[in-house]
């Protein structure tokens, strides 16, 4: 028997579990299904100081399993499952998992978006550990104070991120696989004519070195193959992100590069009882305390469609 709600949340992490408060307060009963990463990314992070409310500071797990105890508080039901189909054709709107199947009269979309990373092994034990790799500058960023730095990129974001660490850190080394960038021309001037950054053309990154903590990159030249190596702290990757949408492919109304477009001032898609928040609908911002921003709009906005269809 498939399970029933008035409000189906698909995805956690801020946005989610915002939206799934908001729902449970106005008596809707939500039922979020929690997705592969529940949680969110907030999750693989560490300390997470820029969020109001924790002055001291909150690990991003520490912070999920309170936002999770909140929603449950309020009577949320979570299931820990992930979407595979999705049915919005009809009503109730339908969400086949890989456990169970779920009904919704309608449903918040607040799947996230995944960070883009190189693959190399020790990219990855270093991101997960907290020590020293990570693909935001504004929420990361104060923890290298004085530091030198590397960001990797060649796209408006890294030349964004570059010129923001500039502000907190010693240095700034911006490495880029080829010999020009693919950033707007106002955002390479600002970068490039910055003192503290310094541009490494044609080089990629091999290995990131480093114990528990980042001390450096291998860097390869892409032109001659020479090897190189680059002492650096800390390793910011702004190679992009990709929203958790592959669900909603051509069903919902998306940008180019697979973002759910929402309608200006509200958080609905172009079908009607569907509702978008997070970093699923949002590629500027990527905060989490946006998410939860847009969380909260989806639940009201839901509640209010409710409302007024059923």
């Amino acid at each position: 028997m498939p399970t029933h709600s008035r409000v189906l949340i698909l995805g956690s992490g801020p946005a989610g579990y915002t939206a799934a408060i908001y729902a449970a307060r106005a008596s809707l009963e939500p039922v979020m299904v929690a997705g592969p990463e529940p949680g969110g990314q907030l999750t693989t992070t560490t300390e997470v100081e820029n969020y109001p409310g924790f002055p001291k500071g909150i690990t991003g797990p520490d912070m999920m399993e309170e936002f999770r105890q909140q929603a449950e508080r309020f009577g949320t039901q979570v299931h820990y499952d992930m979407g595979v189909r999705v049915d919005l054709s009809r009503r109730p709107f339908v969400v086949e998992g890989e456990a169970d199947t779920y009904h919704g009269d309608a449903l918040i979309i607040a799947t996230g978006a995944s960070a883009k990373w190189l693959g190399l092994p020790n990219e990855q034990r270093l991101r997960m550990s907290g020590g020293g790799v990570t693909a935001c500058a504004t929420c990361d960023g104060a923890f290298y104070r004085n530091q030198d730095v590397a960001v990797i990129g060649g796209g408006d974001t890294a030349m964004e991120e570059a010129t923001f660490l500039t502000r907190m850190c010693r240095s700034v080394h911006l490495i880029h696989r080829r010999d020009t960038f693919r950033a707007s021309k106002i955002m390479q001037t600002r970068a490039i004519e910055n003192p503290k950054i310094t541009v490494h053309y044609n080089k990629e990154v091999a290995d990131v070195l480093g114990g528990d903590r980042v001390t450096g990159l291998a860097l390869r030249d892409t032109v001659t193959g020479a090897p190189s190596e680059l002492a650096v702290t800390g390793l910011f990757l702004a190679i992009g992100h990709q929203p958790n949408s592959q669900l909603f492919t051509g069903v919902l109304d998306m940008d180019e590069t697979g973002y759910l477009k929402v309608r200006p001032g509200s958080t609905a898609t172009n079908v009607p009882g569907v509702f978008a928040c997070g970093d699923v609908a949002d590629k500027v911002y990527r905060q989490a305390v946006s998410a939860a921003g847009t969380g909260c709009m989806a639940a009201i906005d839901a509640e209010r469609w409710l409302a007024e269809h059923l």
